[in-house]
């Protein structure tokens, strides 16, 4: 059982925006860092176990040529093994800050050479994979950064080709060294999935067709690939086969935001129906099937969630967005 904790206000509201929260843990300082974008910004707050707000930064797209400012489409933090980085796209481009965001260290600019005159150009998806940021783009591309393990020399090392519309959102699952496992899942708006090996080259280990419906979230557990779609189900694949074992139809309207509690195999699953689900994900001892289990449901009332996560690697804690609203409501295990 959850039940709600104090919340922490922030400056803005959230906008409608799939994903729309992003949480960091810094157990050595006692602190939780939450990021939420508010169109042409991002709020970056830190807080206390209680909630009370700490301090407060506020981010902007980088400046250039245009009447009104960009949109900014997603924060997020990679955690690389060496640093991390607090990751920010909209549609100009692609900017990295130190954790805080207190320094920018790096700036990609969107070249929208081979977009169409009416066609959106953006950036969307975030993840860290080993000493690599892979970013999402609007043309089904994802770009892969090769990170330092200290100062702003990050370089463009591959560009990923296997979706043919906009990326929606990438997950990553460390390997712990095995060869040959998949490690990355990224999502499109087609529904499709693609299923990758990380490396000095990534590799396409196998392509899960859509259907139709927009993979809005996705997430990436011991080999099982859980993704969250606009008509409200959730879809459990195997990685490396890219077999669907189950469908759940978990929420009457479109899921919005996915994560994993990886220590305990927790998925927490958020949609437009004002609910908010929290999955165990687990493997058969005897015939090694996923097998999953729903152990929580929480209606927040009245709001259009657009953002959840867990705030903790065991899922004893989560925190969840809704457009609009000028807090981040947090909830905790009873």
């Amino acid at each position: 059982m959850f039940r709600r904790e104090r919340s922490i206000p922030f400056q803005g509201s959230a906008a409608a925006l799939c994903n729309n929260l992003s949480v960091l843990q810094l157990p050595a300082r006692n602190l939780t860092l939450f990021g939420v974008v508010h169109g042409p910004s991002a709020e970056v707050l830190s807080a206390a176990p209680d909630g009370v707000p700490l301090a407060k930064r506020q981010l902007h797209v980088k400046e250039g040529a245009g009447v009104s400012p960009p949109l900014i489409t997603q924060v997020h933090w990679c955690v690389l093994p060496f640093r991390v980085l607090l990751v920010l796209t909209s549609h100009r481009g692609i900017q990295m800050y130190e954790s805080d965001g207190s320094i920018m260290v790096y700036w990609h600019a969107l070249d929208s050479g081979d977009a169409s005159s009416v066609q959106a150009v953006f950036a969307r998806g975030i993840a860290a994979s080993g000493h690599f940021i892979c970013v999402g783009t609007w043309s089904g591309r994802v770009l892969v950064f090769d990170i330092p393990a200290k100062g702003p020399n990050i370089l463009l090392s591959e560009e990923l080709g296997g979706h043919q519309t906009p990326v929606t959102d990438i997950a990553t699952e460390p390997t712990q060294g095995q060869d040959g496992v998949a490690d990355m899942v990224t999502a499109d708006d087609s529904g499709s999935l693609c299923v990758w090996r990380s490396g000095p080259e990534f590799t396409l280990l196998t392509h899960i067709p859509g259907f139709g419906v927009p993979c809005s979230s996705v997430q990436l557990w011991q080999g099982i690939v859980a993704a969250g779609y606009g008509n409200g189900q959730v879809r459990l694949y195997e990685a490396t086969t890219g077999t669907l074992n189950i469908q759940i139809n978990a929420h009457a309207r479109a899921i919005c935001a996915l994560d994993l509690a990886p220590e305990v195999g927790k998925l927490l699953s958020a949609a437009e129906d004002t609910f908010v689900h929290i999955w165990k994900l687990s493997r058969s001892s005897e015939s090694g099937c996923i097998e999953v289990e729903h152990c929580h449901g929480e209606c927040v009332s009245d709001i259009q969630v657009c953002g959840a996560r867990f705030c903790d690697p065991s899922g004893s804690s989560f925190a969840v967005t809704g457009y609009d609203l000028t807090e981040i409501l947090r909830f905790g295990s009873v």
